[in-house]
């Protein structure tokens, strides 16, 4: 069942039952529908025809659930724009795009009104919410009102592109993944497998531009599950909720769990109603799991996914960074040759699966290949465990190489988050010119460091690692650097290792 056939499934067969809310804003399928319709018209009534771009630049909002769904509606491609992108990133990507509409917000649009007509057309910038200090920007409510009944709107294309999702960009450039209608309908069929069923309520608090927001919004909608939406993440406004609301499960970023965990030791919500809890988009250190089944009284489960596909693993049933494959999923653990490698050894995940992306958009007209040989490369090295269990060993890209010898930042990142003064940390590989790479970390403690401290932590690292994998270099950070969909920055992180004004960095002895 495609996004928009899941729409219109639900609003017929439960009109007044709620979708989604944000706020205090109940949102019937009915409405939702209605809404989407009333929009597509508009859409239609402007030009907007199947394969025409409109990005999105809003928060996690009912106009962006109700803009997703027009897109599909008529076959349009949806192209969301990250909302921490300034003029400079956002310009040359508005130029790969060349979108026929701008839908976005008045408090992010002044990142937008420099860029030039040529790339985004005068009169086709519409603001959800208030005004924009712009002549070319007209307000949401005249688009609407341009919609105009008719029976004419296309039958979209299930392969055509649906959507345009960014990669996270460490490494220049960011990719945009596409998918299509049944790729995503693949993507949400596949959640039947981590438990969802009508009853529940989902948190949705990731930015819908990413992967995991858009694809819990898509699974909530398919399954008939009601979504309490967050325009931002923020902990006290989760924790709040969950109880009053009767959340009952939530997909998050790590970073996000933990300070869930900081806010409800401070604070303590009553949260009996929440149920399961995963962990996606980066490694989820195992005390943190632990911590939070301990306080919460419910698993936190990593899972993972990527933005070019999700789907082909599904939760792990015991701490630590271990998925298992899903059902009918089609996956190779490989060599650097494609070869697959014995269980118990580290190799590449390879998958396919109509789940996975059908390319990457560099133009109108050109999407260029995700898959060599039939099998998507993800770059993360894993190993199988028993059973289907999938250990993650780190990504092939960020293993650290010293002196020849092979070193899995992930490793060192568990060990470093057992001792308890450890918030967070990142591990990267730092040039040397003896060695090729020296083994550094970055770490945010949860009370002001002490010399005594971090001598402590590298003690208890090298208690638990042999010497060749113990930080050489240590330093304390508030806050950890991350990219622009919330996960670790590391090339950012080997910057600030490499600053030779870096204070409270250690040497180990």
């Amino acid at each position: 069942m495609t996004p928009i056939e899941a729409l219109y499934h639900q609003a017929k067969r439960r009109p007044r039952q709620t979708a989604f809310i944000a706020g205090d804003d109940v949102w019937t399928y009915r409405r939702l529908a209605q809404e989407t319709e009333r929009l597509a018209q508009a859409l239609m009534a402007r030009g907007l025809r199947p394969g025409d771009r409109v990005a999105l630049h809003m928060f996690n909002r009912p106009e962006l659930v109700v803009a997703y769904y027009a897109c599909f509606r008529i076959g349009a491609i949806a192209a969301p724009l990250n909302t921490r992108f300034k003029t400079a990133e956002l310009r040359p990507l508005l130029q790969r795009l060349r979108p026929s509409l701008y839908l976005g917000e008045a408090r992010l649009y002044p990142q937008v009104t420099p860029v030039e007509p040529a790339i985004l057309g005068a009169g086709s910038r519409f603001i959800v919410d208030g005004a924009a200090e712009d002549d070319r920007a007209q307000p949401w409510a005249e688009l609407i009102e341009r919609a105009v009944d008719s029976s004419t709107l296309p039958d979209p294309d299930d392969r055509a592109p649906a959507v345009l999702l960014g990669t996270s960009g460490t490494t220049g450039q960011s990719k945009l993944v596409v998918h299509t209608p049944a790729t995503l309908s693949a993507k949400t069929d596949s959640c039947i497998r981590m438990g969802f069923e009508t009853w529940q309520i989902a948190v949705n608090a990731v930015p819908m531009m990413h992967g995991s927001g858009l694809v819990t919004m898509l699974a909530s909608m398919r399954y008939g599950a009601p979504m309490v939406l967050f325009e931002r993440f923020d902990a006290d406004a989760v924790l709040d909720a969950i109880e009053p609301q009767h959340c009952s499960w939530m997909l998050g970023l790590p970073f996000m769990f933990i300070e869930l965990l900081a806010r409800q030791r401070r604070e303590a919500r009553t949260v009996d109603t929440l149920r399961f809890c995963l962990s996606a988009g980066d490694v989820c250190p195992i005390d943190v799991q632990r911590e939070f089944a301990t306080v919460f009284g419910v698993p936190l489960r990593s899972v993972w996914g990527s933005t070019e596909a999700t789907g082909s693993l599904i939760h792990g049933l015991e701490p630590g960074p271990v998925s298992r494959i899903a059902p009918g999923a089609d996956i190779r653990i490989a060599d650097d040759n494609g070869a697959p490698v014995p269980r118990g050894e580290v190799g590449e995940v390879l998958l396919r699966g109509p789940n996975v992306t059908v390319g990457y958009w560099v133009e109108e007209g050109r999407i260029d290949p995700a898959t060599s040989d039939g099998w998507f490369h993800t770059g993360d090295l894993m190993r199988c465990g028993k059973a289907d269990d999938l250990w993650f060993v780190g990504r092939k890209k960020d293993l650290i190489i010293r002196g020849g010898s092979n070193i899995s930042p992930v490793e060192i990142e568990r060990v470093l988050m057992t001792h308890p003064g450890v918030r967070d940390a990142v591990v990267v590989g730092v040039p040397d010119a003896t060695l090729g790479q020296r083994v550094a970390a970055l770490v945010q403690l949860w009370e002001k460091p002490r010399d005594a401290v971090l001598r402590n932590i590298l003690a208890g690292t090298r208690a638990q690692l042999a010497d060749y994998k113990v930080p050489e270099r240590l330093k304390v950070v508030d806050a950890l650097p991350r990219n622009t969909l919330g996960k670790i920055d590391r090339r950012s992180a080997v910057s600030i290792l490499l600053d030779d004004e870096a204070d409270e960095a250690v040497a180990a002895e």
